[in-house]
């Protein structure tokens, strides 16, 4: 259907379900605040497991579509190229969300966010093993590594809902209370906020399906590489709900939620490649193109010097940034000059 439209039509097309996905991503985020002071989840596991996932279904209806129409090279693009773009979400929370008396590494009332950005590149290893690995050797249609990321991913939740709960050690106490923002004051019965949690996914989903058809039509009508169109304008679009739900989580002084989203969406973009795989009835990890490897490889890269942050939690800004927000940018930077070199 969309193949008919023409460009303008489907920019427009895009760009409504674009500004959808950000005000839904808006509503996550304050939702998921409220569901976690009321179940006790934390704003750490909060952000790995409830606000991850759901921020991710536009990437999980753009994987299911693509791979229902044989375009599984446009889902595994818009899956690895999304790891590294989503973490440079977090120098843009960095630079306009926190303001310039601190960084957002430096504002973490937790340490889980180290284990989250572990998580991350353990499941990024397991992808690129993958794809060296053959695709013959299958198990219920899923083959030897399809099994370890998925796992993988349920052991690293796992461990941080155990970390969650104490960890074996501490550091020095801090002289006051960490700061753990504004007391919740949302007045609405938790069936209610349900209610608004569950509207905002459906339109979540909704919206990336459009933002996936019309995307695509447009790419064709461009000439555009399909590949590169999914690890760059596509995966850029599908971020959109972390920007939303992390620029609202900082704006409530929920630190650790922002940057637990991001690693969490990031631990959990992977298994969606299990999911491709599953629906199109072919592995898909051996059939990866050398930009999706490299882009994974760069998913690593920006991972680390947040987990750095996490560790030192540098107060030291240059241009609004702190020390490892500006680093990751700078590699993030040079990271998309190369892809643009390997898509010639």
């Amino acid at each position: 259907m969309f193949d008919s439209f023409s460009t303008p039509i489907l920019l427009l097309i895009f760009a409504v379900a674009a500004a959808v996905v950000w005000r839904a991503g808006t509503v996550l985020s304050d939702t998921t605040d409220v569901l976690d002071n009321r179940f006790k989840l934390g704003e750490a596991l909060g952000g790995t497991i409830v606000l991850a996932v759901v921020t991710n279904l536009p990437e999980i209806a753009i994987t299911v579509s693509a791979s229902l129409n044989n375009k599984v090279e446009l889902a595994v693009g818009n899956i690895l190229g999304g790891i590294a773009l989503q973490t440079v979400v977090l120098v843009l929370l960095d630079a306009f969300g926190v303001g310039k008396e601190a960084t957002l590494t430096s504002k973490q009332s937790s340490l889980l966010p180290i284990l989250e950005g572990a998580l991350v590149i353990a499941m990024l290893t397991l992808v690129v093993m993958g794809h060296q690995l053959p695709g013959t050797v299958l198990f219920a249609r899923l083959t030897p590594v399809d099994l370890a990321l998925v796992a993988v991913w349920v052991a690293g939740v796992w461990l941080i809902s155990r970390a969650h709960q104490g960890l074996p050690w501490h550091t020095t106490p801090p002289t006051k209370p960490p700061d753990k923002g504004q007391p919740n004051t949302d007045k609405r019965s938790t069936e209610q906020t349900l209610l608004r949690f569950g509207i905002a996914a459906l339109a979540t989903l909704a919206g990336g399906v459009a933002l996936e058809e019309s995307g695509d039509a447009m790419s064709k009508q461009l000439g555009m590489d399909g590949i590169l169109f999914g690890a760059t304008v596509l995966a850029a679009a599908t971020s959109l709900p972390e920007v939303s739900t992390g620029l609202a989580a900082v704006k409530n002084k929920d630190y650790t939620l922002a940057v637990s989203d991001i690693f969490g969406g990031n631990a959990f973009l992977p298994v969606l490649l299990v999911l491709a795989t599953v629906i199109s009835g072919q592995p898909v990890l051996p059939t990866a193109q050398k930009s999706d490897i490299y882009l994974t490889g760069l998913g690593i890269l920006v991972t680390i010097p947040f987990i750095c942050g996490s560790l030192f939690r540098p107060k030291r800004q240059i241009a609004r940034m702190g020390l490892d927000s500006f680093v990751v940018l700078i590699v993030y930077l040079i990271g998309a000059v190369g892809l643009f070199t390997l898509a010639k």
